[in-house]
């Protein structure tokens, strides 16, 4: 018998210590990463954002907070559990439609409006449907696809999940059945938008952290060569986005060999959707990468250069100036 309690005491300990784990690791399936961002999002305001959905429908959510709830679903095109989820997405727009403001987000990450609109003709949606420029899924830390976000009437946000599940569905029904009160909560800050870097621009400002803890500053000093991808386009992306992912492993290709000349100082930034340092550092492992990468935690590397499509090179003068810009396929 003590034997017997030893194990199970064992057990859980080794539980406990896997648990631990796993939180402290961005990494997991979509459920757990989605279960870490309404860790930190649920309970808080919604976003104070304007959207303009592709058919030119402006909505604006501050004015819905207080009237009624809304529901956000990030998705992309490409990716797979989103064509699953489709369907079912439309017969919650039906069911919950004219009690729910429910907004398709795309999350405008490796897409074009012709893509989108395909995706909508396809599988028959009918909510709005809005391309995201990275501000509203930077505001909402998105980490996943899909990533559903329902707001109460309030304005508070309730739920954030990635699987279309009972407590995805639990949500749209408490929400759909609760009034707003009488006094509300306050809006969080809407964040002003700024101009992404061009051509010409002078940088400044952007730091980022590589993964064997190196600090950069982007600007004056020395030409760099900033390589925008997603460590698993490549892979995930040879089904749905060939050309998308043939283009990447172009580019890394390329960029090794170009490396290889140290007059420029090349760096590999990585966007967090679907990526954590874990997975970067994996992938660096196995492509036996020689250029240093870092993860772009938020997403702020991403929308300060204006980067949507992957791969794309953002090349910097010896003078801290935007020289040239190359997207690819």
């Amino acid at each position: 018998m003590k034997w017997r309690a030893l194990f199970f005491a064992l057990c859980g300990l080794l539980h406990y210590g896997a648990s631990v784990a796993a939180a402290n690791d961005d990494g997991g399936d979509g459920k757990q990463r989605a279960q870490r961002v309404g860790q930190k999002l649920v309970g808080h305001p919604g976003p104070a954002a304007t959207l303009t959905s592709i058919d030119g429908q402006r909505i604006d959510l501050a004015s819905l907070y207080g009237k009624q709830p809304v529901y956000l679903k990030f998705w992309a095109t490409w990716c797979v559990p989103c064509r699953q989820q489709s369907p079912g997405f439309e017969k919650l727009y039906q069911q919950y439609g004219k009690r729910i403001a429910v907004v398709a987000v795309n999350t405008g990450y490796s897409e074009t409006e012709a893509a989108v609109r395909a995706f909508r003709e396809q599988y028959g949606l009918h909510m709005p449907v809005v391309t995201d420029d990275g501000t509203l899924g930077g505001q909402l830390d998105l980490r996943v696809t899909p990533q559903h976000v329902v707001i109460d009437a309030d304005g508070r946000i309730v739920h954030v999940g990635h699987l279309d599940d009972q407590a995805l569905h639990d949500a749209l029904e408490r929400v759909a059945n609760t009034p707003p009160s009488p006094g509300g909560i306050p809006l969080a800050p809407q964040s002003a938008a700024k101009a992404a870097f061009k051509v010409g621009d002078q940088v400044s400002g952007i730091k980022l952290t590589t993964l064997a803890g190196k600090d950069i500053a982007i600007g004056a000093g020395k030409p760099r060569a900033l390589v925008f991808f997603s460590p698993w386009c490549e892979s995930y992306l040879r089904e749905t986005r060939p050309a998308t992912s043939s283009a990447c492993e172009r580019v890394r290709l390329e960029t090794e060999r170009l490396a290889k000349d140290r007059s420029v100082e090349w760096v590999g930034i990585s966007a967090p959707l679907w990526t954590s340092r874990g997975e970067l550092a994996a992938y660096a492992k196995e492509k036996r990468t020689s250029i240093p990468l870092a993860l772009d935690q938020d997403g702020a590397i991403f929308r300060a250069f204006g980067v949507r499509q992957i791969p794309t090179v953002v090349m910097i003068d010896a003078q801290g100036r935007v020289s040239k810009v190359t997207t690819q396929p």
